[in-house]
């Protein structure tokens, strides 16, 4: 902060009772600084001009900021820094453009030549403390744009994300994928290519491989045109439509339709929560159109997937249960993530689509190739709280149809419905429902389907078509999930099923969870019983049982244990009593984020499981094991994501999964042993930041800004600059930027010209602050301890140079006393002037 003198605080208050005793004032412009001046006390001009002056800064009659300036007498305005920027609405990169502008002066009043930002005039207000700039822009509406504009000459840049999922156990085969996912832009143009290697688990067919993504596609206002090979889906519709039968086969042609490219995977849960029921601790494998995309381990009884990891949208994924390296079920679910859309201006999202069936780097021999394809999908917005959706597309010679509403009836109740019919292979229907009212939540979904799929594959997103569980008849699932909080520390949960087709009959789960305290920790209690119907892992015998469940967080550094017992239906029919016992540590500043381990007791023996999760500055991921203790037999799954980044002649490979969205490559260089900053991307998104090399995944599109600063807190007496930096970049974008961080230490001084009389309003400048010498010549600022050198400007113009040696100077309380410095002209030469003595 530059310090500021009593009086200059006190002119507001002062300036309405001496203007009436003040003298005529002398010719000048209304509203000049000297016109103003002329109304002060006898002395009081001296502490208006050239000194720190706390302002309040509008731009076109909105807030800019709180900030401290210096007025000289010619009518020119120097921003010295902006103190408080809190209350202002106004973009920061709009903030960063006028701070870069105030900070090199501008003149008051009427723009007439090198109007910069369209700029018409300036004014100070020294009654309000307020400067006041007008631009062209002043009587504009203030509506935001519907669009964001394109960067100028486009962007460079490459991004690929490289994805691992592997799973496998005893009695499995290694089965996973690896996916490699690029995107990349040329101008305006973003191109995007995509790789998959895919070997399902227990499959005695050898890998499989495909790219099914290859094209470049241009961002309209509103809409996109690509060209290319890819699959045709629901690109640009707010609401995907589902279909039976074959997923859609690549195809070489073009598609259009309403541009989604500022959808990105938020990592928010899904709408509906998606349960499974585990009889045993268990392997969740997670695939999206034959894709593994994500899996998780998960102990017995009914649980709640976490779905914050899956992409946004809605979509339909299978869920396989694996127990004991089994597969003990398969469930289609329904992955509920939108996208709001409420703009009734705007009320259709659609695309079209037509090429011819191709395959690419394909080893699927009965993959579709040569017939034409066409295809159209649209959402229709009837209402802000009610959505329309319709679909046609031909994939295979097989026409499909779908149709579908979203209706939010109030704020507190939503529906969805979607029906949806494949020639030659069946009619299928899903209805998903949320009611909330009090601390109640009640969530009802039922889906249904008239099949025969004798003559029916399932078509994998690399080319890979799998013959799926052939059906001829009618099944449904049918749940009521309620959901009551009583109270700080209690709730309970009831879950209603009932089933037809592969599985039959009615379920039940009742439970009730407490948040307390024991033995001096925070402890979650947690009640339950079930009735389920049989599966394989029960010998078709219904699975009826009771669990107890404590958890304990052991103190503040990340520690917890849990246990559990209870009673469940064995493998064979008869009873299962178990118990189990699990330890959790979760790890700071080490590439292990959390590692955790299980051993459970039953009627079988000993089980045993254990996860991690890490992070390193190349790949993160996470992993776990588990024995059984039914056959001893072991079932793993691993989770692997890394990102080589390209742009501006740097390259950088990263931990952190980039969507699709654009990135920023920094380099931190610092003159401290060891910190750690945050950039925070003011669209959206955080990131920590090292001395050397990072990256920062930012939004593609949209012109912002990142904002470094320490991270923790207590910073360190360092200063970062530049402290934010602006970006536009499109999908695929990359850019470069490099930080310093220099260890810095407060200066205080005095300026004397050459007659030992101090100098007033002059700019001290160092490279990591700049302070303004007061009337008596005094002056304090943050000096660089790499780099203690000070020079001295007066209307721009260079006037002496200064280097201290701190080991030399008097040292209070963390303030170096570096005393007088004349200010002459042979302190510009390259053996600068040495501080003197105080006084």
């Amino acid at each position: 902060m530059f310090p500021m003198t009593p009086i200059a605080a006190a002119l507001a208050l002062l300036i309405c009772t001496s203007a009436l005793a003040a003298p005529a004032p002398a010719p000048s412009t209304p509203g000049s600084l000297l016109s103003q001046s002329q109304g002060l006390p006898a002395g009081f001009s001296d502490h208006f001009f050239d000194v720190p002056l706390a302002v309040r800064v509008d731009l076109d009659q909105q807030l800019l900021g709180e900030a401290l300036i210096v007025l000289s007498r010619d009518d020119r305005v120097t921003l010295l820094e902006f103190t408080d920027t809190g209350d202002s609405k106004v973009p920061a990169a709009t903030r960063d453009t006028w701070q870069a502008i105030l900070e090199d002066g501008v003149a008051l009043g009427p723009c007439t030549q090198s109007c910069p930002q369209q700029m018409v005039s300036a004014f100070y207000n020294l009654e309000g403390s307020q400067l006041s700039v007008i631009t062209q822009n002043v009587e504009h509406t203030g509506e935001a744009p519907r669009f964001y504009e394109q960067p100028e000459g486009g962007s460079l840049g490459l991004i690929v994300n490289n994805q691992l999922n592997l799973n496998g156990g005893d009695n499995q085969d290694l089965g996973g994928r690896y996916g490699l996912q690029a995107s990349s832009s040329v101008g305006n143009w973003s191109q995007v290519f995509n790789l998959q290697l895919a070997r399902q688990s227990g499959d005695d067919e050898p890998m499989r491989h495909a790219i099914h993504e290859l094209y470049t596609q241009r961002e309209l206002e509103g809409r996109f045109f690509r060209l290319g090979h890819f699959t045709p889906n629901s690109d640009g519709l707010t609401r995907q439509l589902r279909s039976f039968g074959a997923s859609p086969d690549t195809a070489l042609g073009v598609m259009y339709g309403s541009s989604d490219n500022l959808a990105i995977n938020n990592p928010k849960p899904s709408v509906y929560p998606i349960y499974v029921t585990a009889n045993r601790q268990a392997a969740v494998e997670i695939y999206r159109n034959g894709l593994l995309i994500n899996t998780q381990a998960v102990p017995a009884g009914l649980q709640t997937l976490d779905t914050r990891p899956l992409p946004g949208g809605i979509y339909e994924v299978e869920v396989r249960l694996i127990e004991d390296g089994l597969t003990v079920s398969t469930t289609q679910e329904l992955v509920y993530k939108p996208n709001n859309w409420r703009n009734i201006e705007d009320r259709w999202r659609y695309n079209v689509f037509a090429g011819r069936e191709t395959k690419l780097f394909s080893n699927w021999e009965e993959q579709a190739s040569g017939s034409m394809t066409a295809g159209a999908s649209l959402n229709y917005l009837v209402h802000p709280r009610v959505i329309l959706g319709l679909s046609a597309r031909e994939v295979r010679e097989q026409l499909q149809y779908g149709g579908s509403i979203d209706w939010n009836a109030a704020n507190n109740m939503s529906l969805y419905a979607n029906v949806f019919q494949t020639q030659d292979h069946g009619t299928g229907m899903d209805l998903q429902g949320l009611y909330t009212f009090g601390a109640t939540n009640l969530v009802f979904s039922h889906n249904r389907s008239w099949l025969d799929t004798r003559d029916t594959y399932e078509t994998l997103p690399d080319g890979t078509r799998l013959r799926r569980n052939t059906f001829v008849g009618e099944s449904s699932n049918t749940a009521l999930s309620v959901n009551h909080r009583v109270d700080a520390k209690n709730s309970w949960n009831l879950r209603l099923s009932h089933s037809e087709g592969n599985v039959e009959g009615a379920g039940v789960d009742l439970g009730w969870s407490r948040r307390d305290t024991l033995l001096g920790s925070d402890a979650n209690w947690r009640f339950s019983l079930f009735d389920r119907p049989g599966t394989s892992g029960t010998n078709d015998q219904r699975n009826r049982g009771v669990d107890v469940t404590l958890s304990l967080a052991l103190g503040t550094d990340g520690r917890q244990i849990s246990g559990s017992i209870g009673s469940r239906t064995a493998r064979e029919g008869g009873r299962d009593n178990n118990a189990s016992v699990t330890y959790r540590q979760d790890l700071q500043d080490h590439a292990l984020q959390s590692v955790s381990a299980t051993a459970i007791t039953d009627t079988y023996g000993v089980g045993l499981s254990g996860m991690a999760s890490f992070s390193t500055d190349a790949v993160s991921g996470d992993g776990f094991v588990q024995r059984s203790s039914y056959n001893n037999d072991l079932t793993g799954g691993l989770n692997l994501n890394s990102t080589l980044v390209v742009g501006a002649g740097k390259m950088l490979l990263s931990s952190q999964y980039q969507g699709d969205g654009a990135g920023m490559i920094i380099d931190v260089e610092t003159d401290l042993d060891e910190i750690a900053l945050r950039a925070d991307d003011l669209s959206g998104g955080s990131s920590v930041l090292r001395p050397g090399r990072n990256y920062v995944p930012v939004s593609a599109y949209k012109s912002s800004t990142v904002a470094f600063d320490f991270d923790g807190n207590h910073p360190p007496a360092a200063n970062i600059q530049p402290a934010r930096s602006s970006y536009h970049l499109n999908k695929g974008g990359v850019d470069y930027r490099k930080i310093s961080v220099m260890k810095t230490v407060t200066v205080l001084g005095r300026l004397l010209d050459n007659e030992g009389a101090p100098l007033k309003g002059h700019h001290v400048i160092n490279h990591a602050s700049r302070g303004v010498s007061e009337v008596d010549g005094f002056f304090s600022m943050e000096m660089s301890a790499s780099s203690p050198t000070l020079e001295v400007r007066y209307q721009n113009q260079l006037l002496c140079q200064f280097r201290l040696d701190p080991s030399k100077v008097v040292e209070e309380r963390d303030v170096l006393m570096i005393g007088d410095l004349r200010c002459t002209p042979d302190t510009l030469a390259e053996a600068t002037t040495q501080s003197q003595s105080a006084g």
